[in-house]
């Protein structure tokens, strides 16, 4: 990729500087011999597309746009790359993701001896008495026995710990950190939560769900300093993978650090922030008050839980895992208290996003959307199922009929295809990331990462869907094959499906004239190349609102 001002022609438009048309705004950028994907089912293809200020001027030809180049137009000769629409994250924990950047990463140690040199190598660098964090390990990386206390308790003997399993279901204690939130050796579960405890009864570090509330509450909240460094950290890694909108599952708190940056004209992400479900009061009369913000900061989204995580063992299954024959996950949410906040959040026309992972914890939630659809009456509802990992196969075209969005993560379905069999079985592993199926019965599919659960990359995610060939490589056909879909539908899942999902499709997802300029080159086709080699494609430029966020030969000038 290059960019350049077009000298050649400086000569024709200073002549006709004049006679230039008055009602079409001057181009600020211009990419030029591409090959352009521009989600429209109308004109799904193009050369080139010319930017004017933070919208889209024009798709078409080369030659059309370098018509309307101007001095004052930075061209970028895409060089035969592909352009596409900016693509949307619609699930992603961004402040987490960025925090954790700078956190001990234990997501590719592969056993417990990695796992706590790790540990031991980061306390090394912290001060003593600080808690650490992070961590986003994964016990299938050595055969799935869970780690305890134990192990670390030598290694970290000055600072907490506690750090979380990369699905966020289930975190490991050390002492230091049971200590600190005077958790007892001895007692009962928490309701939607399981402590682990080994044959004496004593907690073995392993806090699952609701229990992990024992530990946090005890945790330091970061300064709002280190916050907003977090989300700095999360849009430059964003970027750099050609995100230009997330959908944040989060807090108000989190809000809070969003809305301080925005008014410092800082973003340069887009966020659909979701607070809890249960605080739905709280989110109507915000929006009542202030509205739901503009195209860089929005409202209105809920987000609630029916259960837990595969990894972790809880989520609700309707028959006992294969594993684990007389377990079959938990709740971590009331089917009443589900209810009621579906039902008063949909009357104040919020829009619901439930996490449901389980195919008994999806059947659940199903049923309630259908219910207060029922109830409450028809309009655009949009509800959202977050991951739909595990669906009955009775309740597949439920989605479509409802119009539930199944908000789905395809990285996942690489990573715990590499286990999730031995877990749920085979017969059940058939509906598994059932993208295919879901597409099928005309659903409305939309794409995320679920970061920093998995990478924040979607055409580490688009190789995913197009190929489901997981991570240890045992399954190079593709595990659960006849669930694969194409690069096109992988795409407009995390395009014009991720821009429905948040009720943007009017101003992004697509290129098309008068939306906002918000896309990707990458340098290469991603239809025309063999689908295993769409992992090593890059991103080259990522724009946002008309402005260069991202510059693969020059990373550090885009800031």
């Amino acid at each position: 990729m290059r960019f350049y001002l077009p000298l050649s022609i400086c000569a024709l438009f200073l002549t006709c500087a004049t006679s230039m048309t008055t009602n079409q705004q001057p181009l600020t950028i211009a990419i030029v011999n591409g090959v352009v994907w521009t989600g429209e089912p109308d004109k799904p293809w193009a050369e080139a597309v010319a930017v004017s200020g933070d919208r889209i001027a024009a798709v078409g030809s080369t030659s059309e746009i370098r018509a309307r180049i101007s001095l004052q137009t930075r061209v970028i000769d895409a060089l035969g790359g592909m352009v596409v629409p900016g693509f949307i994250d619609s699930h992603v924990h961004f402040l987490a993701g960025g925090l954790n950047l700078t956190s001990v990463r234990l997501r590719d140690a592969h056993s417990p001896a990695e796992f706590i040199s790790r540990i031991k190598a980061f306390a090394a660098t912290v001060a003593p008495g600080r808690w650490i964090t992070g961590g986003e390990w994964d016990h299938q990386n050595w055969g799935g026995e869970l780690p305890q206390r134990s192990w670390i308790d030598s290694v970290t003997p000055d600072n907490p710990v506690w750090i979380s399993r990369l699905d966020g279901h289930m975190a490991l204690a050390n002492t230091a950190a049971l200590r600190a939130a005077k958790v007892p050796m001895s007692g009962g579960d928490v309701a939607g939560g399981t402590i682990v405890r080994d044959a004496s009864g004593k907690p073995t570090g392993i806090f699952k769900d609701n229990a992990q509330d024992l530990i946090d509450r005890a945790v330091p909240d970061p300064a709002p300093a280190e916050l907003d460094r977090a989300l700095d950290a999360a849009m430059t890694y964003a970027n750099a993978n050609g995100v230009t909108s997330v959908d944040h599952m989060g807090t108000w708190a989190d809000l809070a650090v969003f809305e301080r940056a925005h008014r410092a004209g800082t973003l340069r992400t887009r966020i659909y922030a979701a607070v809890p479900l249960s605080t739905w009061a709280q989110l109507r009369d915000t929006v009542a008050a202030r509205g739901r913000g503009d195209s860089w900061l929005r409202i209105g989204g809920l987000k609630g839980f029916v259960d837990g995580s595969l990894g972790s063992h809880t989520a609700a299954m309707l028959q006992p895992f294969t594993d684990a024959p007389n377990d079959t996950g938990l709740l971590v949410n009331t089917p009443e208290n589900l209810y009621s906040w579906t039902s008063s959040a949909d009357k104040a026309h919020l829009h619901v996003i439930v996490h449901a992972i389980g195919d008994r914890a999806i059947n659940l939630q199903l049923n309630i959307f259908e219910r207060v659809e029922r109830e409450n009456g028809p309009r655009d509802r949009r509800f959202r199922i977050e991951h739909a990992q595990h669906i009955a196969p009775a309740d597949i075209s439920r989605f479509a009929q409802l119009q539930v969005i199944p908000s789905m993560q395809p990285y996942h379905a690489i990573d715990d295809g590499r286990w999730a069999e031995k877990v749920i079985g085979p017969e059940r592993a058939k509906t598994t990331y059932a993208f295919r199926s879901l597409r099928d019965t005309r659903a409305r599919l939309a794409f995320g990462s679920d970061w920093p659960v998995a990478p924040a990359t979607p055409l580490e995610g688009i190789y995913a869907a197009v190929t489901r060939r997981t991570l240890d490589d045992k399954h190079p056909d593709g595990w659960i094959p006849e669930q694969k879909i194409t690069v096109e539908n992988a795409l407009r899942a995390y395009t014009t499906g991720g821009a429905y999902a948040s009720f943007e499709e009017n101003e992004k997802g697509s290129l098309a004239a008068g939306k906002l300029a918000d896309l990707v080159i990458i340098d290469r086709d991603l239809t025309k190349i063999p689908p295993q080699t769409i992992r090593d494609a890059k991103v080259e430029y990522t724009i946002v609102g008309g402005r260069i966020v991202y510059d693969r030969n020059a990373p550090h000038a885009t800031r």
